[in-house]
């Protein structure tokens, strides 16, 4: 983990202004690759829910029982793809919603109001706790 550590030390704003960058010249690309949320596609898929990048699809995750819990290596894993997911859901059904970087490299979205959403750290809370439900970050940032 000390390898990787520093690693990301010494490389992380390269990236972090690679990742932003590419936002802007290539949003659509970036936004598929933000989409995927492999390990939260595969979990819902087990709970009978296929993901169409719809709001009614946060809804239902919300009712997914909540097994990624009992793996503590998994959790953060599936609390990141969560949010990335909500993201995903935000950017394709909110109009002049978009993906932004923030400095440290985090994903955000960034309603036509100019809030921004750390989704990722909403999906990481709903991941670990339940709470807030993706739905209702969902709804809370569709009201403009």
């Amino acid at each position: 983990m000390n390898i990787l550590d520093n690693w990301r030390k010494r490389h992380g704003s390269q990236r972090t202004a690679a990742l932003a960058e590419a936002v802007q010249t290539d949003p659509e690309g970036v936004g598929e690759l933000l989409a995927e949320c492999e390990l939260l596609r595969v979990r819902a898929q087990q709970a009978g829910l296929e993901l169409d990048d719809s709001p009614a699809s946060l809804a239902a995750l919300d009712q997914v029982p909540p097994h990624w819990r009992d793996d503590p290596e998994e959790l953060p894993w599936l609390g990141n793809d969560a949010g990335l997911y909500l993201g995903t859901v935000l950017v394709r059904t909110v109009e002049g919603a978009s993906w932004q970087v923030w400095p440290g490299g985090q994903p955000v979205v960034r309603l036509a109001s100019g809030r921004e959403i750390d989704v990722v750290g909403a999906g990481v809370e709903w991941a670990a706790s339940g709470t807030p439900e993706l739905s209702q970050v969902y709804a809370e940032a569709s009201e403009v």
